[in-house]
């Protein structure tokens, strides 16, 4: 099986899968656990309702308890409305909560993005929600997870 070399040549896995299939992405990080698995777009959290946030958050959980996965906190608008912060602080914060500072980065999903803001508001509102946290936490959120769970530092 090819995932199974993953490891083998120190590649990690980006995973995009909505949140009802966490509990199968928790089976494979537990089968592969020396493979790191990084979940992109925060688990898609698109349903906002909340029940479906309690949802996605015990999956996130579930998913949170396997050492090997972290999150790229991306991917957070809902189509035909506009990005705000009051919408996104609740699942940003809730997914540093769940992951931890050092599992979790601020990553980007443009062009897709662009329909409901731009670059600016959404990077700006990720600073926003995390300007209370220690500098070394935000550092990590905004660069030193992604250059070390992608292996950047050369």
């Amino acid at each position: 099986m090819g995932y199974a070399l993953l490891a083998h040549y120190g590649l990690s896995f980006d995973l995009q899968t909505p949140y009802w299939h966490l509990h199968e992405a928790a089976e494979l990080a537990r089968a592969f656990s020396d493979t790191q698995i990084i979940l992109n777009h925060t688990g898609l959290p698109a349903d906002r309702s909340d029940a479906g946030l309690a949802a996605w958050r015990q999956a996130m959980r579930q998913l949170a308890r396997e050492a090997n996965v972290a999150v790229k906190i991306s991917g957070l608008g809902q189509p035909g409305q506009p990005w705000t912060l009051e919408a996104t602080r609740p699942i940003v914060l809730d997914t540093i909560a769940i992951f931890g500072v050092e599992r979790c980065m601020f990553a980007s999903n443009f062009p897709v993005d662009k329909l409901i803001a731009d670059f600016d508001t959404i990077f700006s509102g990720f600073k926003a929600i995390v300007r209370g946290f220690p500098r070394a936490d935000a550092e990590k959120l905004f660069h030193d997870n992604a250059v070390r769970f992608y292996r950047l530092d050369g």
